[in-house]
């Protein structure tokens, strides 16, 4: 049979249409010698740049693409946009699974990750998933340095209010005393190093004096060492002791003086016994005093044995 050319024209025609076909429907997600995949749906109010043939994951595995990415022309939910996509898997997950918008490199490219739950209906072709976004890489960073830009912001504007202060304050009056200042304090430092310098040379100086003087004061620390050991071990407790029953004994007495009791006692409290002893005494005085004037009336005595005559008063004298 001999094949025309008009029908090799028409089959070649007829692979193109179909191979075209195929392509479409491929980079749109849909590969048509697979088998019949599921499709779901989901819903943002913004994709972040998702668009078809954005690859469809599940547990980290690519399951499917994105098919459609539409605006939702519900008036309840107008400006929002419809996903469509595919899952091919055996995988069997419920409705309440929701279907993630990520960052699938850092280059910028989304794609869409489904978060399957187990709990509740089997999720059938055609179902509606929860959407939800995931901040990429550079919006975390910055949404996490937002608190510190706005404190390098406040303390830029803190250290700009610092400086237009210090800036009133440093007038130059104020500018000429601060630089009289530090010449003052350097000059006190110069001092102090020259001080220095001077204590420096003389503890050089007197390094001996200063080792000697140390030598005694170690033998004076070791040798009052040595006299509290010998105070210990002597009798100073009993000394102590007997000192103190003398001192109590001494208040003894001085309070039975003070009270009036013994001989002393009565001397210095008892007024009769002291103008007794007076009186004694002037009595006792001129009974001297007589004896002295008139030795004869009180010694007699013979070299001979003569008779005592007895005492015979000599005539008063006239004055």
């Amino acid at each position: 049979m001999k094949i025309t050319r008009e029908l090799k024209t028409g089959v070649v025609a007829i692979a193109v249409i179909a191979l075209f076909i195929w392509g479409y429907n491929y980079m749109k997600g849909l590969n048509l010698f697979d088998a019949a995949s599921k499709t779901y749906f989901t819903e943002y109010s913004n994709v972040e740049g998702l668009n078809t043939a954005s690859v469809v994951t599940l547990n980290g595995m690519e399951v499917g693409k994105v098919i459609a990415v539409n605006f939702n022309k519900n008036p309840d939910k107008y400006g929002w946009i419809t996903v469509e996509f595919s899952a091919e898997t055996d995988l069997e997950f419920s409705k309440n699974s929701t279907a993630k918008i990520y960052s699938a490199s850092l280059m910028g490219g989304k794609s869409l990750a489904l978060v399957p739950s187990y709990e509740g209906e089997t999720a059938k072709s055609g179902d509606f998933f929860q959407g939800e976004v995931e901040a990429d890489v550079i919006t975390s960073v910055s949404e996490n340095l937002k608190p510190l830009f706005a404190k390098v912001e406040n303390a830029v504007v803190s250290a700009d209010s610092l400086l237009v202060g210090l800036n009133e304050i440093m007038d130059s009056k104020t500018r000429a005393s601060l630089k009289s200042s530090i010449a003052q304090l350097n000059a006190t430092i110069s001092n102090f190093n020259a001080i220095s310098k001077s204590v420096n040379e003389m503890v050089v100086t007197n390094k001996d004096k200063i080792g000697n003087t140390l030598t005694n004061a170690e033998l004076m620390t070791n040798n009052l060492a040595k006299l509290s050991d010998s105070l210990a071990n002597s009798n100073l407790g009993t000394t102590v002791k007997n000192l103190e029953t003398t001192v109590n004994n001494l208040n003894s007495i001085l309070a039975n003086v003070e009270s009036g009791e013994g001989t002393l006692g009565k001397l210095l409290k008892d007024d009769e016994m002291y103008n007794n002893l007076t009186s004694a005494s002037k009595e006792l005085d001129e009974l001297l005093r007589e004896m002295k004037l008139n030795p004869k009336r009180f010694v007699h005595f013979s070299l001979f044995g003569k008779k005592d005559k007895g005492y015979v008063q000599e005539p008063e004298q006239e004055k």
